[in-house]
C-alpha cells in the first residue's frame, strides 16, 4: 500500500501557469510602490469550480534573474501566518496587496521584483488552485500583449489574434515583422488579428508613446508547416529507437494531437519546421541523422504548441528541479540540464553506447516455495543512498543466506528522496540511485551469487510529472480522451486516492504495461515484480463506505486484466515471479495463487502480538489455512509499511515479574522465536531490511516515508548478531531442508504455548515455543518415540511418551527433527538453570542457593554474579537487594525476620561471543522466623539499666516488643506501656522499695521476664 505523497511546493511548479481568466488587478499595470487590490473569480478555475467557503493565498514574489519563489509569506498551510483573501459571496474574492509590494513581501531595495505568484487554497488546503502569476511592471509608460502568449504557435493562415494595452500612451502601435499593422492615437488598447502563409518565426512588437517617452514589447509566435502523413518505417515502436551509430527514429503515440515537434541540442533548442514529427494515424515520428556517436543529445517533444514532455520511454532523464542535488560520486558526470533553453524534464539519447557485458548465463531461479525476499530500499540501507554500495554489501545478503532482493521502485520517481511510489518515468533507472550501468552491475552480481532480483512495480497511479498524464490534463485531472488513465478514481474512499488513476481497461494501457515489463525482464535482467495496490487495477466502482470500502470485494473484471498482465509475463520469461500487493478477498486471491501468481500475505499484526507477550494466532501464514491449492503466499512479518516489531517489543512489550518484553535482549529473544514459528512453515517468506539484527526505529521516525537511521553499527552488537545468525540458520534449513517444502503441516498457533508439525518421507519436524511471558508446558505430539535431535544445541532427545509435556520458560522455543541436522554457528550466551535456596528460614541460619550452568557452545563457566534480595511478600512487593549478599551463601540476619528472601545469578562464561546470560531468579523463601530462643535475643538486644533502679529505668532495643508489664513480687499488676517505643524511660520513683518482675510480651506472642530492684 502506498502513502499520500504531499511535495506541495515541488507539484506547484509542474503545473500549468494560469493568469488572465481568473485574476484583475487594481491597478491594472501594479507597479511595487503602488497599493494593489487582487480580484480572484473562483468560477475560473478549473480546479475549484464556483467556490464560497474561506480561502487563503500562499504567495511570494519572482525576482528579475530567478524563476523561483522568493519571499513566500508564512509556510504551507498555516492559516496563521498566510493571508485571507476576502469572501465578496459572489463566486470572486479580493486580497489586498498593501501598502506596496516591497513592503507586503519584505523584498530588500536591491532586488527587482517581476511577478507575484500565488496559490490560493482552501482552508483546510484539500483543494487548491494552479500556479498564478502576476506580473509587476516598472513605473512610467508601459505597454504589454495581453495575446497572444510568446512564441504561440498557429498552422499557415489561422488568425491569431491580438491584443496590446498601454497606461498613459498618446499613441499605441502594432507591427508584424516590422510592418504596421494598426496605430491609434485616440485610445490605450488596440485588438486584431494576424495571418501568415509563411512558415517559420514571426515578430510582433508593440510600440506605445507619450510625449518624448517612447516604450517596446516584442514577442514572437510560429508558423508552422503542414503535418506531413507518412507511414512509420516497419519496426518502429515508440520511444527511441537506434538504428545506427548516428542516427535515431523517434516515435510517440498522440491520439487526437494535431501536430508535434521535437526541440533539443540538435535544433538548438529552436523550433524548426525541419524538425516537425510526421504523423501516422495516432502516431507521430521523425529520423534523425548525422548523429556523434556516444554523444548524449537533450531533447523535448512540443505537442499542439503548449505541452512540453520528455520521451515517455527514454532511459535517463534530466530533471530542472532535482539533479542538482544528485552527487558527482552516484552519478559521475552527470550532463547538465540545459536551464538557460527550456523547462520541464527533459529526456537523453545517445547512440553508440557499449552495451553491459552481462555474465550471468548461468544463473537459475529458485523454486517459489523456497524464496527468501529480502525487502530493501536503497536510501535506507546504504549511507551513500546509491546501488553501488548496495553491491559491496551482498557478502553480507549472501552471508544471511536470502535468495532473492526486492529493491523498492527505482524506476524515475518525482523528487532524489522517497519511498518510490510516485512514479513519473516508467523506463529508467532513477539517478538519485546510480547509473543505469550501476544497476545492471548490482543485478548481474547478485545472479552471480545465486540471488534473484525483483523490482516493485507501480502501476496503479502516477503523479504530476508523468508524460501519459500531460500529455492529456486539463489543469486539475487527466481528460476524457486520455489514451491512459481515468478521469476520476474508481475508489470513492479518499484513502486509495494515489494521484492520478490508471485505467487498466484501457488497450493502451495494457499495451504500455506489457512493454514496461518486458522492457526490464529483457534489458535490466529483472528475475519477476511485486506488483503494488493490484486492487486498483479496476474501473469498478466501490463505495466511500461499507464492506467494499478498500475494493476487496470479487471483481471479475479485476481478476481477468491481472491474469491477462501475468500471461504476458510468461510469454517473454517463463519463470519469471509475479507477486502482487493485492490484500483483498480470499476468493479472489485463492483464484489468482491458482493461476500461478503469488501474493503478499500480511502477518505483521499476528507476529507483533505475539513477540509483544499477546494472544495471537499465526495460522494465516499457511497458504493451506486459505485453502489455496499451493504455497503461493509470501508472507513477511514486517514490510516497507508496517510497524517494526522490535520498535513494538521494546515500548509496548508484555511483562511478568522480572521477565520484561521491553529489555532489549529480552526483545530481541522474542524476535528471535518468532522468526523460528516463521521460516519454518512451508511457503515463501519476505523479510525487512535490518529486521535480522532487530531495528527498532519506528515506521513513523522521521514521518512515515522520511529517512530513517542506517544502523550497520547493530551488527557490532554481540545479541543482535545473535539474532542475524539465527535468521540465517533458519533460513539455511528453509530453502536446503526439503521437509519445510512438504504439504503435510499443521499449525496450532492459536494460543501462547505454540507448535508447527510437519512431517515428510525425508525427517518429521516440531517446533514448539512459549510466547506467554510466564512459563508454561506444552505438548509437543512428537509423530514417533526414539530421537529427536534440537536443531540449534545439535541434542539428541530421546522420546519415550510422544505426548509427554515440555516445560518452557518465556520466550524459549525448540526446533526437533527426527534427522540430526549440522548444529548452526549461533553464539549463544551461558545459561542457568535450576536456581533454588536451601536452608533453614529462620533468622542467624545460613542459606545456601545453588543452580546449573550450561552453554551451548561448551564455554567454561566464568566469574558468574549473584545476588540475595529482601521483600515483604513472596510477590516481591518493596523488593530490595541486600547489600554486601553477593556469594552463594547468606546469613539471614534480624532485618530479613518477617520478610522473603531469593537469590539470582547473572551466568558469565570464560570466553566467547556472548559472555554474559540473562539473569535467572529463584523462588521466594518461606517468610524468615525469628531466631531460635528469644531469651538469647533478648540477652543480646533488650536492655535494662540500672539496675538496681532508684528513680529512672531505661529500656532499649526493644523492636520486637509489644507490650510491658511491671508485677510486684506476689503477683500484682503495678504499670503497663502498651506499643512501646525502641527505647524507653521509665519512672519508678513512686515504688516502694522492694523486688518487681517485668515482663516483656513479644511479637511473636513469646513472654520474657526480667527482676528489677527498686532502692
Amino acid at each position: 500500500m502506498k502513502k499520500i505523497y504531499t511535495y506541495i511546493l515541488f507539484v506547484l511548479l509542474l503545473l500549468p501557469t494560469i493568469v488572465q481568466a481568473q485574476i484583475t488587478t487594481n491597478p491594472e499595470f501594479p507597479n511595487v510602490n503602488s497599493e494593489i487590490t487582487i480580484t480572484f473569480d473562483s468560477s475560473q478555475e478549473s480546479r475549484l469550480g464556483t467556490f464560497s467557503g474561506d480561502l487563503y493565498a500562499h504567495t511570494g514574489v519572482l525576482i528579475e534573474g530567478n524563476t523561483e519563489w522568493q519571499h513566500v509569506i508564512g509556510s504551507w498551510g498555516d492559516n496563521t501566518a498566510q493571508p485571507q483573501l476576502t469572501n465578496n459571496n459572489d463566486g470572486t474574492y479580493t486580497l489586498v496587496i498593501t501598502p506596496n509590494i516591497t513592503d507586503f513581501y519584505s523584498v530588500p531595495g536591491n532586488e527587482v521584483v517581476r511577478q507575484m505568484a500565488f496559490v490560493f487554497r482552501s482552508a483546510d488546503g484539500s483543494q487548491q488552485t494552479d500556479d498564478i502569476l502576476v506580473d509587476v511592471y516598472d513605473e512610467g509608460l508601459v505597454v504589454t500583449f495581453d495575446a497572444p502568449s510568446d512564441n504561440e504557435m498557429i498552422a499557415k493562415n489561422e488568425v491569431l489574434q491580438v491584443e496590446i494595452k498601454s497606461n498613459i500612451s498618446e499613441s499605441l502601435s502594432l507591427y508584424l515583422d516590422d510592418v504596421l499593422v494598426e496605430t491609434t492615437t485616440t485610445e490605450q488598447e488596440i485588438n486584431t488579428t494576424v495571418q501568415s502563409n509563411v512558415a517559420g518565426t514571426h515578430k510582433l512588437e508593440a510600440v506605445a508613446v507619450s510625449g518624448s517617452e517612447e516604450v517596446r514589447k516584442t514577442i514572437n509566435f510560429y508558423v508552422r508547416e503542414d503535418v506531413v502523413i507518412e507511414d512509420m518505417p516497419a519496426g518502429i515502436i515508440e520511444g527511441i529507437n537506434y538504428i545506427d551509430d548516428n542516427t535515431v527514429t523517434l516515435a510517440m503515440y498522440a491520439p487526437n494531437k494535431d501536430f508535434a515537434f521535437v526541440i533539443g541540442d540538435f535544433t538548438n533548442w529552436e523550433i524548426n519546421n525541419n524538425y516537425q514529427l510526421k504523423k501516422d494515424e495516432d502516431y507521430f515520428w521523425i529520423t534523425i541523422d548525422n548523429l556523434t556517436a556516444g554523444q548524449e543529445y537533450v531533447f523535448q517533444y512540443l505537442i499542439d504548441g503548449n505541452v512540453k514532455i520528455a520521451d515517455p520511454y527514454a532511459d535517463k532523464l534530466l530533471d530542472p528541479w532535482n539533479d542538482q542535488y544528485i552527487s558527482d560520486t552516484t552519478y559521475p558526470n552527470l550532463i547538465p540540464y540545459p536551464s538557460d533553453k527550456t523547462s520541464e524534464i527533459a529526456s537523453v539519447l545517445q547512440t553508440g553506447q557499449t552495451a553491459f557485458n552481462w555474465t550471468d548465463s548461468q544463473f537459475s531461479m529458485p523454486a517459489e516455495e523456497d524464496l527468501v525476499i529480502y525487502e530493501l530500499h536503497v536510501r535506507d540501507f546504504v549511507a551513500s543512498g546509491d546501488i553501488k554500495t548496495v553491491t559491496d554489501t551482498l557478502d553480507y545478503l549472501q552471508s544471511l543466506g536470502v535468495n532473492v532482493i526486492e529493491l523498492m521502485p527505482f524506476n524515475e520517481f518525482e523528487g532524489n528522496d522517497s519511498w518510490g511510489y510516485n512514479p513519473s518515468f516508467y523506463f529508467a533507472p532513477d539517478k538519485a540511485y546510480g547509473t543505469k550501468n550501476d544497476y545492471k552491475n548490482f543485478i548481474n552480481e547478485c545472479h552471480n551469487r545465486g540471488i534473484a532480483v525483483f523490482m516493485d512495480m507501480v502501476l496503479n497511479h502516477t503523479y504530476g510529472q508523468s508524460p501519459f498524464l500531460r500529455m492529456y490534463f486539463d489543469g486539475s485531472r487527466p481528460t476524457a480522451d486520455n489514451p491512459w488513465y481515468n478521469q476520476e478514481h474508481n475508489f470513492q474512499n479518499t484513502d486509495a486516492h494515489w494521484g492520478y488513476d490508471i485505467n487498466h481497461e484501457s488497450a493502451a494501457t495494457q499495451k504500455l504495461v506489457d512493454r514496461i515489463n518486458a522492457y526490464w525482464m529483457n534489458e535490466y535482467h529483472i528475475d519477476g515484480f511485486r506488483f503494488d495496490f493490484t486492487k486498483g487495477f479496476s474501473n469498478k466502482s466501490h463505495p466511500n463506505s461499507g464492506s467494499d470500502v478498500w475494493g476487496s470485494d470479487y471483481d471479475a473484471d479485476r481478476i481477468r486484466l491481472l491474469k491477462r498482465m501475468a500471461d504476458e509475463i510468461w510469454a517473454v520469461k517463463s519463470d519469471a515471479v509475479v507477486i502482487f500487493e493485492h490484500l483483498s478477498e480470499n476468493s479472489e486471491e485463492k483464484e489468482l495463487a491458482a493461476h500461478g501468481i503469488m501474493l503478499w500475505g500480511n502477518a505483521n499484526h499476528d507476529y507483533s502480538e505475539a513477540s509483544m507477550g499477546y494472544s495471537s494466532s499465526l495460522n494465516s501464514v499457511s497458504w493451506k489455512n486459505r485453502t489455496w491449492d499451493g504455497p503461493k503466499l509470501v508472507s513477511y512479518m514486517e514490510s516497507h509499511d508496517e510497524e517494526r516489531m522490535m520498535y513494538r517489543n521494546l515500548n509496548f512489550g508484555n511483562s511478568a515479574g522480572d521477565y520484561n518484553v521491553t529489555e532489549l535482549n529480552t526483545a530481541l529473544a522474542r524476535v528471535e522465536a518468532a522468526a523460528a514459528f516463521f521460516f519454518t512453515i512451508p511457503g515463501p517468506k519476505m523479510i525487512w531490511q535490518f529486521g535480522e539484527l532487530g531495528y527498532d526505529f519506528s515506521i513513523d521516525e522521521n514521518g512515515r516515508v522520511g529517512r530513517k537511521p542506517i544502523r550497520w553499527d547493530y551488527y557490532d552488537n554481540t545479541n543482535r548478531k545473535r539474532l542475524y545468525d539465527v535468521f540465517s540458520s533458519l533460513i539455511d534449513i528453509k530453502i536446503n531442508e526439503v521437509a519445510f517444502e512438504s504439504n503435510d503441516f499443521v499449525l496450532n498457533t492459536g494460543s501462547f504455548l505454540k507448535r508447527i508439525e510437519i512431517n515428510h518421507s525425508d525427517m518429521d519436524v516440531r517446533v514448539i515455543g512459549n510466547f506467554d511471558v510466564e512459563e508454561g508446558e506444552i505438548d509437543p505430539n512428537f509423530s514417533q518415540t526414539g530421537s529427536w535431535y534440537d536443531y540449534f544445541s545439535g541434542q539428541e532427545i530421546s522420546v519415550s511418551d510422544v505426548n509427554a509435556k515440555i516445560t518452557l520458560a518465556p520466550g524459549e522455543y525448540h526446533i526437533y527433527t527426527t534427522k540430526q541436522l549440522t548444529t548452526p554457528d549461533v553464539a549463544s550466551a551461558p545459561l542457568a538453570s535450576n536456581v533454588s535456596i536451601s536452608g533453614t528460614f529462620r533468622e542467624d541460619e545460613v542459606l545456601t542457593a545453588s543452580y546449573t550452568y550450561s552453554d551451548v557452545n561448551n564455554d567454561l563457566e566464568g566469574t558468574s554474579t549473584y545476588q540475595w534480595y529482601r521483600a515483604e511478600d513472596a510477590n516481591g512487593t518493596n523488593e530490595v537487594a541486600i547489600s554486601g549478599a553477593t556469594d552463594l551463601t547468606y546469613t539471614l540476619a534480624r532485618a530479613d525476620r518477617a520478610n522473603f528472601v531469593r537469590f539470582s545469578v547473572t551466568p558469565v562464561a570464560q570466553t566467547g561471543e556472548l559472555l554474559t546470560g540473562n539473569t535467572v531468579y529463584s523462588a521466594y523463601t518461606d517468610e524468615i522466623a525469628y531466631s531460635t530462643g528469644i531469651d538469647d535475643v533478648l540477652a543480646k538486644e533488650l536492655k535494662l539499666y540500672p539496675n538496681p533502679v532508684k528513680d529512672i529505668l531505661h529500656l532499649a532495643n526493644m523492636n520486637q516488643v509489644s507490650n510491658v508489664h511491671i508485677y510486684t513480687a506476689n503477683g500484682m499488676l503495678v504499670r503497663s506501656i502498651a506499643a512501646p517505643n525502641s527505647s524507653e524511660e521509665i519512672n519508678l520513683g513512686n515504688l516502694a522499695s522492694g523486688t518487681y518482675l517485668m515482663v516483656f510480651e513479644m511479637e511473636d506472642r513469646s513472654k520474657l521476664t526480667r527482676k528489677i530492684i527498686k532502692q
